[in-house]
């Protein structure tokens, strides 16, 4: 028998974070027909702080990848909170993860993997999805990385 996301979850000891409340003025989600777009969220501690640091100077990619990882939780939350169920999820389309990175930083992939890692870990199949990773000059508020993601949902 195939676990539901939320066994999944419960049985890997994670639990999702609440869905954050926009910082500005926009929508964490808007769901047109069965196309689910996710803004970009960004890393956040239990206490609310955020995961700040520059790739290649101020964390290590391992750290990086742990604030990837973060925001895929943080993804999966807002996804949870606009479908009702994550079975509803048919794929992640496409996650676009932009990274907080010096100019000569070179592993952009390997610290939006956390993010891509968690996706199929509890989706299974339907969380494998196309991806950009990027480098960015800075990021609001000096974040390690911002990841956004379309979403197909059953109907």
């Amino acid at each position: 028998m195939t676990m539901t996301p939320e066994e999944k979850l419960t049985s890997l000891g994670l639990v999702l974070p609440t869905a954050p409340t926009p910082l500005a003025q926009y929508r964490p989600a808007r769901l047109i027909g069965n196309t689910l777009y996710l803004s970009g969220q960004i890393p956040r501690n239990p206490d609310g702080s955020f995961i700040l640091g520059r790739l290649g100077r101020d964390i290590s990619i391992e750290e990086g990848y742990e604030a990837a990882r973060n925001v895929g939780l943080q993804l999966l939350s807002v996804m949870k909170s606009v479908v009702g169920e994550l079975s509803r999820v048919e794929a992640i389309a496409k996650v676009n993860g932009m990274v907080n990175a010096e100019p000569d930083f070179l592993d952009h992939a390997k610290v939006i993997n956390g993010c891509s890692d968690i996706l199929v870990e509890i989706l299974g199949e339907a969380g494998y999805h196309a991806r950009s990773a990027v480098g960015m000059g800075s990021l609001p508020l000096g974040v390690a990385v911002e990841i956004e993601a379309i979403v197909a949902v059953k109907s």
